[in-house]
């Protein structure tokens, strides 16, 4: 770990290049990160500075790295840029999320194709009409790992909002609700969306932009069409353990396409 003046060492997360490895896990909560690194073989914490907690360790011969991004695509915007500048080149999203769709049950996990961009920190690089989309080997790692560990899981496109209350029709002082906000669930479960979150949208265009792998998988905490509200700690364990196990694929197939002089892994090599 590098020195605490060292000049590398990024204003936010507080690691330099050589800290983290190029796979990392983000999480929202920084309560995330330790548990994230229970399921690994090895687990050292290097920083937590604000909203940004980092770790990093090795699951199988794997080594990556954990930190938490906080709430929202600005604090994401952040994490990745700074943590990219450091190496890493391939990020998994882990969180919480709110299904969409009836039949999504609470402790689903989901694992997001693209993101619906209503949030607004992207927009700082890119027009509205620039798809968010996830990486489609990092996709196809975490629908592997959760195959491998029995999860429930769903496959869909995912909504990113801003607000907590007012982007999701949440209650919000004083009853306060004016007519935009009462069409936003049900556009978006018309629309198949499949759950809504606050990350996801900002991190896919990062990748697209700067040619680094995302993906995202959310446990289901509450469902807006049904209104049940179950959140499971065992469902967050879950999806942080297939993202873990997701790394561990990448790696061995990021490992196969070098030594058989391929750019990239794709199924059937």
């Amino acid at each position: 770990m590098s020195d605490a003046t060292t000049p590398q060492r990024k204003m936010h997360v507080k690691v330099a290049p050589g800290d983290v490895p190029r796979y990392a896990i983000i999480p929202g909560d920084p309560g995330r990160v330790p548990l994230i690194g229970e399921d690994w073989a090895s687990y050292e914490e290097i920083s937590f500075n604000r909203e940004f907690r980092v770790a990093r360790g090795t699951v199988g011969t794997t080594q990556l790295a954990a930190c938490s991004t906080g709430i929202g695509g600005p604090s994401t915007d952040i994490a990745v840029q700074e943590l990219s500048a450091c190496g890493v080149d391939t990020f998994i999203r882990v969180g919480t999320c709110a299904a969409l769709q009836e039949d999504i049950a609470c402790g689903t996990l989901v694992i997001s194709s693209a993101a619906v961009r209503l949030s607004g920190a992207a927009d700082a690089y890119v027009g509205r009409e620039y798809p968010a989309a996830a990486d489609i080997a990092v996709t196809y790692a975490l629908i592997e790992a959760a195959e491998e560990l029995g999860a429930t899981y769903t496959l869909g496109v995912t909504a990113s909002v801003d607000s907590f209350f007012a982007g999701q029709d949440n209650p919000t002082p004083q009853a306060y609700r004016p007519s935009h906000i009462t069409h936003i669930v049900d556009d978006l479960r018309q629309q198949r969306v499949a759950n809504i979150e606050m990350e996801a949208a900002t991190l896919f265009v990062l990748g697209s932009l700067f040619a680094l792998r995302t993906g995202c998988i959310c446990a289901v905490g509450s469902n807006r069409i049904t209104r049940k509200r179950e959140p499971s700690e065992e469902a967050i364990r879950l999806a942080c353990r297939v993202a873990s196990r997701a790394i561990e694929l990448l790696a061995a197939r990021d490992a196969r396409a070098v030594a058989l002089g391929k750019a990239r892994w794709y199924p059937g090599l």
